[in-house]
């Protein structure tokens, strides 16, 4: 399991309005090709300097497919990252602050103090 690859995984897509737009409406492809494409570019560094063993795990692909935050944050992946990605794809359909309310209610609904670690 890579803390730092959920993270970069939705770092990267919610900077990109046109990732954001692609995982929304297709998740399973889009996490497919970032982790194929994407997983193992250095951030901030030229184009020819990559890494070769990040992958995701089985648990980490059915997360970000499914759009599953609780599932994340149980996972270690940064909430702030989590939420601030989720709202640019689902806020649209909701009221103002509606999306941010029920985020945080359904992660009470699973976890209480000490809450997993995030550190990465």
């Amino acid at each position: 399991m890579s803390k730092y690859l959920l993270d970069k995984f939705l770092y990267t897509v919610d900077r990109d309005p046109e990732l954001v737009e692609r995982y929304r409406d297709d998740p399973a492809g889009t996490v497919a090709w970032w982790e194929q494409e994407r997983a193992n570019e250095i951030l901030n560094c030229a184009v020819a300097e990559k890494s070769t063993w990040l992958a995701f795990t089985d648990d980490e692909r059915k997360a970000l497919r499914d759009h599953d935050h609780v599932a994340l944050f149980g996972l270690g992946a940064h909430p702030f990252l989590t939420l601030t990605l989720f709202i640019a794809m689902f806020e649209r359909d909701h009221g103002p602050l509606e999306y941010q309310k029920a985020y945080g209610r359904v992660l009470q609904e699973h976890y209480s103090l000490p809450y997993p670690d995030i550190a990465t």
